[in-house]
């Protein structure tokens, strides 16, 4: 993508659990899968500056030479690798909120065009609710872990109609179609036409 036009650019946030000894054999390979096809159908990545699924995300996306950014819950890169043990390798751009993880959540969970949910705990619901709630686009991946079942049950007993969340178990299929999500939330640029302001 051209430097002037990254502004442009979808940005789409992978959420998931940073310990990962309950995700099943194949999740690892499914985390970095996701990352290639982000890179590859041109978006930028953002999660949450962690380990475990969203790192292997940002590892998949640094492979295909894609951008990685993070939102940490610390204040400062000390504090982000002192304190709260969080990596920065794979990430060309780290934001240190300050906020602690649940304010991380709402700043990373705003800053995305769409969110992608992979093998998750109570922090990944947490920022599930807050995407549904602001009515993001969701894309959840299905594998061998329980989360896309619970997110299900949430929107069964939720009552609330909500079409801008997909379920998959194909990565690609996955962010094919959170990207198709986006493109209809976003303005059309091209149908609007300033007029510059006289005197």
């Amino acid at each position: 993508m051209n430097p002037k036009n990254l502004h442009l650019q979808i940005k789409l946030g992978i959420s998931g659990a940073a310990e990962t000894g309950h995700c099943g054999p194949n999740a690892y390979e499914q985390g970095v899968e996701l990352g290639h096809q982000i890179a590859e159908q041109g978006a930028a990545l953002v999660t949450g500056a962690t380990t475990g699924f969203p790192l292997w995300g940002a590892m998949g996306v640094k492979e295909r030479g894609g951008l990685s950014i993070g939102f940490s819950p610390a204040n400062s890169e000390k504090e982000h690798i002192e304190l709260y043990n969080l990596p920065v390798e794979y990430m060309d751009l780290i934001v240190y909120t300050g906020f602690g993880y649940p304010g991380r959540d709402l700043i990373f969970t705003r800053s995305v065009d769409g969110m992608l949910f992979g093998c998750g705990r109570i922090g990944t619901i947490h920022e599930f609710t807050i995407a549904f709630e602001d009515k993001k686009p969701i894309g959840v991946l299905e594998g061998s872990w329980e989360t896309a079942e619970v997110i299900k049950d949430i929107l069964k007993n939720g009552h609330r109609p909500n079409d801008h969340i997909v379920f998959d178990s194909d990565p690609k299929a996955l962010v094919e179609q959170v990207i198709e999500l986006v493109k209809k939330d976003r303005i059309n640029r091209a149908s609007f036409h300033f007029e510059p302001m006289e005197g």
